[in-house]
C-alpha cells in the first residue's frame, strides 16, 4: 500500500499584508483575523480569499488566545495586560472595516439597552467577561454560539443571546450558565460543540456530553441535583491525579489508559455542576455524560521518551446532514442539522480521530514523519505543520458520517469505503518554519517565522516555493526591520480539480499494485463525498458538477472491483449502480471486441448475474445478449440457464443459447436447465424439440422445477407482473402443470397470493371483474397444500364467494375445472362429503340447476366441511338466499353451522317437510336431540292432523322415525304428556307399548 502520494492539494498562495509581525490568527465567514506579536495590542481583520484589509482595531494587550463563532459572528480573545489576564468578546467587528471608529465597552450582565441607541447602532461592541480565575483557553460551538472557558479546576459556560434594543436593532449578550467544577484539573484546551465538551491537559484527554435533565415539581430537588457532585465509581477505577511515588529516588511512570463510553466514568475525574443563572420556566436542567478518557506517558512515541510529549491541536468537528441549508449564512446557521461529531488530538508524532455518534469510536490513526507543531482537521482533510513542511492527510468523517446518515449504506445498491479504509499522506509541502495554522473553507492560512540560518537557505536558488500570483501583495515596511516572518494564505485546489488528479495519478497502479490503485480511487471517491455532505455547497451548478464526478468515481471503483482480483469483489454491483451506468455501458467498459481470450474475474460476474436476475427494466440488444451469453458459458456456466430468463435477454440468439445449454447439460444436467431448453425450442418455434425436453421428468418434477426459476413464467417489469410465452403456452397445453407450477411458487414465497392473481387474469385476458377458471383452480389446488391460516381463510372465501357468483349470474366456466367436487373431497379437508338432507333436498329441485352442478355441489361440500368460518362467510352467501333449493341447502347449513337447529328446522318444516327427520336424525344429536320431541314431534302430529290421510310421508316419518326416537329416550309419563289428545289411539300404541317394556326391563 502507497503511504504517500505526491498530490498537489495546494493551489495558489498570496502574502497577508500585515503592517505588524503577526502572532496569532483565526477565520471566521470569510474574514481572517490576526493578532500582531508583543508591543504592538492590535487586531487586523482581511476579507478572504484576496486577501484585502478590511480594518484594525486595538486590543487590551497582548492576544494569549483568540478564535472566531461562525454562530453570531463574534471574536473571543485572553489577553494580558500587566500580570493580569482579561477575557473579551468582539461584537460586531466588521463595522470597522467601513470605518467607524465607534466603540462600546461594557460588562457582561449589565443592561445592554444602556450601551445602544438608534444612531449608535452601527458600533463595535467590546464585551468584558469577569471571572474568578484567570482564564486559560476558550471555545466556542459553531452550532449555537456559546462560550466555554477553561480555568483551573473548572469550566465556565457563558450562553450566547440574543436581545432585542427595538424593531431595528437586535445585539449579542451573553449570560454565565453553569460552570463545571473539576477537582486537580487544569486544561491546556477545551473544545465545545453541541453540548459536547472535550478538554485537554498535558497528557489527558477528557470527553463529556451535557445532556438536558427533565424538570420536576419540587424545584428544591432541582437545585440539589445541579449542584451535586456526579457519584464516584468504587474501588479500582483509574486515577491520574492521586499517585505518590513510594520511594524518591524512582519515578513512578503511568501507564497509558484508553476507556471509552461507560467505562470512562472510571477515570476518576469528579464533576460537579453548578447552575448561575437565574431560574426562570425555560431554565434547562443538566447531567454530564462520560464519553471518553485517555491518558498518555511521555515515553507514548516512537522516538523513545520525550520530556516534551504533550497534547496539542484539540479540535471537535461537527459534520452536517446532507442538504440541510438555506442560501444565505444566516439561514444556514439556522437551518443545518448536526449529523456527527469527530474529535481529533494530537501528540508531537501521532494524531487520533474518534467518531462521537452512537457509539465512540477511534477511527483513524495518524503518524507523522517528524515532530508536528499544530494539526487542523476539517472533512475532507487533516493539516499537520511541523518544523519544515506543511502536510496534508486524508480523513475518514465522511466514511463515519455517511453511516450514520444511512445505517443500511452497505448494501448491494449502495456503498461508501470503509471507515478503517488505511490513511495516506496526499503532500508534504516544505516551508520555512511554520508557526501556525488556521482553516476557512478551501483557504489555509500559515504562519511562518525563519530563523537567521533559515533566511540564508531561503535565498539559495534551489528552494522550490509554491507559485504566487502575479497580484499578490506584501507590506515590506517591517520586514526590513524584522525579517523571517510571513501570513500565507494558501488555496486549496477544488475538489473537482484534486479528484481529477487522483483519478489520472490511479491509473499509474492499475497493472502494477491494484490496492493502491483502489485505494486512491476510495480517496477520490471520499473527498466528493464530504464535499457534497457541505452544507455551503448550495449553488446547483456546482452541486451537480460534483454528483457527475461522484457518479464518475463509483464507475471507476466499479471497474477496479470488476477487473481486479480483490477480496470485495462483491462492491462492484453497488458501485456501478450507484453510478447510473446501464449493463449495455458496464459491457462496453468492460468487454473487449474480438478478444476471445479474455478472462472474466469474479466482481464482473457477480455484477452481471445480479443485474440480470433481478428486475432490471433494460432490454439489451441482440449483440450484447450474445456477448453475455458467451462471458457466462466461459466464467460462469451453472448460471447461464438463469441469466437466460432475464427480461434483459429477450433478444439472444435462441439457438445459440440452445447450443451452450447442450454443451453445458453434459457435465452440469438439472430441471431448470431442462425447462430453459425447452423455453429457447418455443421461441424458435421447435415443437419437437420443446416435447421432448419437457418428456424428459414427471410433471410433478417439472412443477418443481420452476421453483428454481420462477422467471421461465413470470417477469416483472416496471412493478408489473408479465406471463411470459412458457406460461401461455402451458396454458393451452399442460394447463394442470402451469397451475401446480404456480402453486409451488407460492408456497415457495417466489409469488403472492395477489400477484398470481393477476398472473392468472392477464394470461387469460380477463377483465378485472371476472375470475378465469385457472385461477380458480389455482384456489382449489392451493387450499390442498396451504398451512398458513390467514391465506386460508382468505382463500376460502375467495373461492365461495367465486361459486355464489357464477350459480346466481349463471355463469359457466370458460374451461373444464381441473378437479371435480369429488377430486376436491378426496384430497382437500376443507371439502366436506355432502349431507344425505343436502341431496335430498337438491333431489326436487329445479332442473336447470342441473348446469350449474359442479359450482353448487363445490359450495354444499365446503359448507359441510369445518374450515369456512360462516360469520364471515354470511355477507358472501346473500345472493343466494332465495334462490330455490340450493338457497334452501345453504341457508339451513348456515343455520346448523352456527347450532341454530331449531331455526333450521323450522325453515326445513316450512319448505321441505318431509326432509325434516332425515336432517333430524342426520344433525340432532347430544344436547340437539331434545329437539326431537320438543320441537319435531309436535309439528308433525300438528301436520298431520291438518293434512289428514292426505301426507303419507308426514305419517310415516311421524311413525317409522320420530316416534320410535321419541320412546327410545323419555319416560312413559313424558311420552304420553306429548302426544295429542284427539289422537287415534292405535297410532300411538305400539311405541307407548315400546316405551312402557322399555321402562320393565330397565
Amino acid at each position: 500500500m502507497v503511504q504517500l502520494y505526491n498530490l498537489h492539494p495546494f493551489g495558489s498562495q498570496r502574502v497577508v499584508p500585515c503592517g505588524r509581525e503577526p502572532a496569532r490568527c483565526c477565520c471566521g465567514r470569510g474574514a481572517l483575523l490576526v493578532a500582531s506579536a508583543a508591543g504592538h495590542c492590535r487586531l487586523e481583520a482581511f476579507g478572504l480569499p484576496g486577501p484585502r484589509p478590511l480594518g484594525s482595531f486595538a486590543t487590551l494587550g497582548p492576544v494569549l488566545r483568540m478564535e472566531h463563532s461562525q454562530a453570531g459572528d463574534y471574536l473571543v480573545t485572553i489577553e494580558e495586560k500587566g500580570k493580569a489576564t482579561f477575557l473579551r468578546a468582539y461584537m460586531n467587528w466588521r463595522c470597522m472595516s467601513a470605518g467607524s471608529a465607534r466603540v462600546c465597552v461594557r460588562m457582561v450582565g449589565h443592561k445592554v439597552e444602556e450601551s445602544y441607541s438608534e444612531a449608535l447602532k452601527e458600533q463595535m461592541s467590546i464585551v468584558e467577561m469577569p471571572l474568578s480565575d484567570p482564564p486559560l483557553c476558550i471555545s466556542c460551538c459553531p452550532v449555537t454560539g456559546d462560550l466555554l472557558v477553561g480555568c483551573k479546576n473548572k469550566l465556565v459556560l457563558f450562553c450566547l443571546k440574543y436581545r432585542v434594543i427595538n424593531q431595528n436593532l437586535t445585539v449579542l449578550d451573553f449570560e454565565r450558565s453553569l460552570i463545571l467544577h473539576i477537582e486537580n484539573f487544569v486544561p491546556t484546551e477545551v473544545a465545545f460543540c453541541a453540548g459536547h465538551i472535550a478538554i485537554t491537559t498535558e497528557l489527558d484527554v477528557l470527553i463529556l456530553k451535557l445532556e438536558v435533565v427533565q424538570q420536576n415539581a419540587d424545584g428544591a430537588e432541582h437545585r440539589a441535583h445541579r449542584v451535586s457532585t456526579l457519584e464516584k465509581p468504587g474501588a479500582g477505577g483509574f486515577s491520574t491525579h492521586n499517585l505518590q511515588p513510594e520511594l524518591d529516588e524512582f519515578i513512578i511512570c503511568q501507564k497509558p489508559v484508553e476507556l471509552l463510553g461507560e467505562e470512562s466514568k472510571f477515570c476518576e475525574i469528579p464533576v460537579t455542576l453548578e447552575s448561575t443563572e437565574l431560574p426562570t420556566e425555560d431554565t434547562k436542567h443538566f447531567q454530564v455524560q462520560y464519553l471518553l478518557f485517555r491518558h498518555f506517558t511521555p515515553d507514548q512515541s516512537p522516538f523513545g521518551f520525550c520530556e516534551e510529549t504533550k497534547l496539542h491541536s484539540l479540535q471537535l468537528l461537527p459534520v452536517y446532514r446532507t442538504g440541510s441549508s438555506e442560501t444565505t449564512p444566516e439561514e444556514t446557521e439556522n437551518k443545518r442539522e448536526l449529523l456527527s461529531l469527530f474529535c481529533f488530538f494530537s501528540l508531537p508524532h501521532v494524531g487520533y480521530v474518534y467518531s462521537l455518534g452512537k457509539s465512540v469510536e477511534l477511527i483513524s490513526t495518524y503518524q507523522y514523519s517528524e515532530k508536528s507543531e499544530q494539526a487542523v482537521l476539517t472533512p475532507q482533510f487533516l493539516h499537520v505543520i511541523t518544523s519544515e513542511s506543511l502536510q496534508c492527510f486524508t480523513v475518514r468523517c465522511s466514511a463515519a458520517a455517511a453511516r450514520e446518515e444511512d445505517p443500511y449504506i452497505d448494501t448491494t445498491v449502495k456503498a461508501c469505503p470503509p471507515v478503517s479504509l488505511d490513511v495516506c499522506t496526499l503532500r508534504m509541502q516544505l516551508f520555512i518554519g511554520p508557526r501556525a495554522l488556521c482553516h476557512f473553507e478551501n483557504n489555509i492560512i500559515l504562519l511562518t517565522k525563519a530563523d537567521t540560518e533559515d533566511i540564508t537557505e531561503r535565498r539559495k536558488p534551489t528552494r522550490r516555493m509554491l507559485s504566487r500570483k502575479a497580484d499578490s501583495i506584501k507590506s515590506r515596511t517591517d520586514s526590513e526591520s524584522e525579517p523571517g516572518w510571513n501570513l500565507y494564505v494558501i488555496n486549496t485546489v477544488s475538489t473537482i480539480q484534486l479528484y481529477r488528479e487522483m483519478v489520472d495519478y490511479s491509473r499509474t497502479y492499475e497493472n502494477v499494485r491494484t490496492e493502491s490503485c483502489i485505494h486512491l480511487l476510495s480517496e477520490a471517491h471520499l473527498l466528493l463525498r464530504a464535499a457534497l455532505m457541505d452544507p455551503s455547497v448550495l449553488k446547483s451548478e456546482e452541486k451537480e458538477e460534483l454528483l457527475r464526478a461522484f457518479r464518475e468515481s463509483c464507475a471507476f471503483l466499479g471497474d477496479c472491483y470488476s477487473r481486479f482480483d480483490t477480496k470485495d469483489y462483491h462492491l462492484a454491483l453497488p458501485y456501478y449502480r450507484m453510478s447510473g451506468l446501464s449493463v449495455t455501458e458496464v459491457l462496453k467498459r468492460f468487454v473487449s471486441e474480438g478478444d476471445e481470450i479474455q478472462t472474466y474475474e469474479r466482481g464482473f460476474i457477480f455484477y452481471l448475474s445480479h443485474s440480470l436476475n433481478e428486475d432490471v427494466n433494460e432490454e439489451l440488444s441482440k449483440e450484447s445478449a450474445n456477448q453475455i451469453l458467451q462471458i457466462f458459458y466461459l466464467a460462469d456456466p451453472v448460471q447461464l440457464p438463469h441469466i437466460l430468463c432475464s427480461p434483459c435477454m429477450s433478444n439472444v440468439c435462441p439457438l445459440t443459447a440452445v447450443n451452450y445449454l447442450q454443451k453445458v447439460e453434459k457435465t452440469l444436467p438439472s430441471v431448470v436447465l431442462t425447462l430453459t431448453k425447452a423455453f429457447m425450442a418455443l421461441k424458435m418455434g421447435d415443437l419437437t424439440m420443446y416435447v421432448q425436453e419437457m418428456d424428459s421428468y414427471k410433471e410433478a418434477i417439472l412443477a418443481c422445477g420452476f421453483i428454481g426459476q420462477p422467471k421461465l413464467l413470470i417477469q416483472r417489469k416496471d412493478g408489473i407482473i408479465l406471463p411470459t410465452e412458457f406460461a401461455v403456452h402451458l396454458k393451452d397445453t399442460q394447463p394442470g402443470l402451469l397451475v401446480a407450477a404456480t402453486v409451488a411458487l407460492h408456497e415457495n414465497s417466489k409469488i403472492e397470493l395477489e400477484e398470481a392473481e393477476i398472473f392468472f387474469k392477464m394470461l387469460c385476458s380477463n377483465s378485472e371483474n371476472t375470475v378465469p377458471q385457472l385461477l380458480v383452480d389455482f384456489w382449489e389446488a392451493l387450499l390442498v397444500v396451504c398451512s398458513q391460516e390467514e391465506i386460508l381463510e382468505e382463500l376460502l372465501l375467495r373461492v365461495a364467494s367465486l361459486y355464489v357468483q357464477r350459480i346466481s349470474k349463471k355463469q359457466l366456466p370458460e374451461t373444464k375445472p381441473l378437479k371435480t367436487t369429488e377430486d376436491l373431497i378426496n384430497s382437500c379437508n376443507h371439502f366436506g362429503l355432502i349431507f344425505p338432507w343436502v341431496t335430498s333436498i337438491m333431489s326436487a329441485g329445479s332442473p336447470s340447476d342441473e348446469d350449474y352442478h359442479e359450482d353448487i355441489s363445490k359450495l354444499q361440500s365446503l359448507l359441510c366441511g369445518q374450515s369456512v368460518n360462516i360469520a364471515s362467510a354470511l355477507p358472501v352467501l346473500e345472493p343466494l338466499a332465495e334462490a330455490g333449493a340450493i338457497g334452501l341447502t345453504i341457508r339451513v347449513l348456515c343455520s346448523t353451522r352456527q347450532g341454530k337447529y331449531e331455526e333450521a328446522l323450522d325453515q326445513l318444516l316450512r319448505r321441505c317437510p318431509d326432509v325434516a327427520v332425515l336432517y333430524a336424525q342426520h344433525e340432532l344429536k347430544g344436547d340437539s336431540r331434545a329437539l326431537w320431541w320438543n320441537k319435531l314431534l309436535p309439528e308433525l302430529c300438528k301436520r298431520t292432523q291438518l293434512t289428514g290421510s292426505g301426507c303419507p310421508v308426514l305419517i310415516s316419518s311421524l311413525k317409522a322415525e320420530t316416534l320410535s326416537v321419541v320412546a327410545m329416550e323419555l319416560e312413559l309419563r313424558d311420552f304420553l304428556s306429548l302426544l295429542p289428545d284427539d289422537g287415534t289411539a292405535a297410532f300411538f300404541l305400539p311405541h307407548l307399548l315400546h316405551c312402557s317394556q322399555r321402562k320393565l326391563l330397565s
